[in-house]
Parts: C-alpha cells; structure tokens; sequence
C-alpha cells in the first residue's frame, strides 16, 4: 500500500511550501526578477544566488512533451503531498487531470506509461507529470522512495482519477 507520510520534518514542509509558491509565481507569470543577462539562463543567473537551488524552471511541458494545462474553471488549488512507496510497491494505474509538479526526494520511481513509454526518476528529479495519460509509478529498487507531488488544480477537479479494473 502507498503511504503519505503524517510526520514530516520542517525540512520537506518547508520544502513543500517554497515548491508551491515557486509554481503560483510561475503560473501568475509574476517575477521580482530581473531578466537574465543576454546569453544567460535564468536557470543560471538563479543558481549563483546564495541559498537558492533553481529544480525546475519555466517548465512548459509534461514528461511526455505535452504542454502545461491549467484548469480553467473555478478558483485555483493547490495540494501537496509526500508519497512514500517501499521497495516493490507501485502508486497503481492513474491519470492526473491537473498539473502536477514531482520531486523525488529518496530512492527512484519508475514510471510507465500508456503506449508503452517508462522513464525512471531519481532523487533530485523534478518534472511536470503528464496530464490524462494512464501511468503507473513504482519502486524497482531495495530502498524506500519519497516523492513530493504538488498538484495545481482548481475547485471541483479532480487531481487523480484511478484506472477502472
């Protein structure tokens, strides 16, 4: 069974916390920034900046190079959650029908795709999930995996839709 952990450190709340103010900033298109100097990424302009580790940024599309879809109806939410699966366990076939921004913390995830596609994530992986598209994560190795999912969705849509049987 998957588990989301009760008893976080202030370490992955903060981390939670600052991951989605970084993605409500990014998705209000708001910045206090200044632009990056010509032939500079912001990427690379934010990494000098003492304290601050840029792990995804102006991420456009999904893992699977599909664009980023916003809900367009009802006032915008956001949840996050740390997902912990133990050695052999998978997440099940699901969809997410909002975006949905993954870091993996600990161990590595794989996940496999309709149409055959897998992909596997490290810790210290971060990327945009694909949108409608059945997937199923699991943890092929010997330790536990952590991974904190934050999804961008709106009132009354749904973040993940389970696979019929």
């Amino acid at each position: 069974m998957v588990t989301e952990s009760s008893s976080t450190g202030p370490r992955l709340r903060l981390l939670a916390a600052l991951a989605a103010a970084a993605l409500l900033v990014a998705a209000c298109g708001g910045s206090d920034e200044a632009p990056a100097a010509e032939g500079t990424s912001p990427a690379a302009s934010a990494a000098g900046t003492a304290g601050r580790e840029v792990l995804l940024d102006a991420q456009t599309v999904d893992t699977l190079e599909q664009p980023v879809a916003y809900p367009s109806k009802g006032p915008a939410q956001v949840t996050s959650v740390l997902l912990t699966l133990e050695p052999g366990q998978e997440t099940g076939w699901h969809r997410h029908r909002v975006p949905l921004y993954v870091y993996v913390l600990e161990g590595t995830v794989t996940v496999e795709y309709d149409a055959g596609v897998v992909k596997e994530y490290p810790a210290g992986t971060a990327f945009m999930e694909a949108e409608d598209v059945w997937h199923n994560g699991t943890n092929a190795g010997d330790d536990t995996a952590r991974i904190l999912t934050v999804y961008m969705g709106a009132e009354g849509a749904k973040n993940t839709v389970e696979r019929p049987s």
